[in-house]
């Protein structure tokens, strides 16, 4: 699949204080360790004030989520209307490298965030919130469903795919992110086989689900009707 230039975070000055602030905080990681940056720090990269930065974002995490939905609009905006027509998988992982290619600048900075994460499962937990958000926007996107339970399957496994491959993302010095490509071929493969599974289970338990359903609306009738009488 043809990939186009990726461009440089490097632009002309913006006014807009938030813009700003994200784009201190990753410059800053690209210089130093995520747990030395302070947020004094953030706000003197940024030009303004800690109290400006205080009403603009509560914590780093906060701006480190204003920077993924960042990219996520960066991703939506070349949402490519002509794969509408494609298999899901084909649609899924020319979103996954839109969104490598959009992350590319900023690689040595996400080199230390994702090193301070590694072990911080607070964090992680925090940062898997951030993902279904994002990927709940870009399945929409691709035509791809992803309410229900089955949708939180789809949902979660491309959170879980792009997980696996953003570490080797990170260390592919290649042009065109020859094992990052391949990566995602052999976890997109997987994840089409977890898939599968889960679909057949989906239908198999779509009866006893639909059981279960007018069970719960009986008895809630059963009990409205005995208070009714009650009362």
């Amino acid at each position: 699949m043809a990939r186009k230039p990726v461009s440089t975070p490097e632009g002309p000055v913006t006014t807009d204080p938030r813009t700003r602030v994200v784009d201190a905080l990753m410059a800053l990681a690209a210089e130093q360790r995520w747990d030395t940056i302070t947020l004094d720090d953030i706000a003197t990269k940024a030009g303004i004030s800690l109290a400006d930065l205080r009403d603009l974002f509560p914590s780093k995490g906060a701006m480190l989520g204003g920077f993924i939905r960042r990219i996520d609009r960066i991703v939506l905006e070349a949402r490519a209307n002509d794969l509408a027509d494609e298999p899901a998988r084909d649609r899924v992982l020319d979103l996954m490298i839109r969104r490598f290619d959009a992350l590319q600048p900023y690689r040595a900075a996400l080199k230390s965030i994702h090193k301070a994460f590694s072990g911080d499962v607070l964090g992680l937990a925090a940062l898997n919130q951030q993902a279904l958000n994002s990927w709940r926007y870009l399945l929409a996107s691709a035509g791809i469903e992803s309410d229900g339970p089955l949708g939180f399957v789809k949902l979660q496994g491309a959170i879980l795919v792009f997980a696996r491959v953003f570490p080797i993302f990170l260390d592919d010095e290649g042009a065109d992110l020859p094992k990052t490509m391949a990566a995602l071929d052999r976890e997109l493969t997987r994840g089409e086989w977890v898939l599968r599974r889960a679909e057949g289970m989906s239908r198999f338990m779509a009866p006893f689900r639909g059981f279960c359903r007018a069970a719960s609306e009986a008895r809630n009738a059963r009990r409205r009707t005995t208070e009714s009488d009650a009362a």
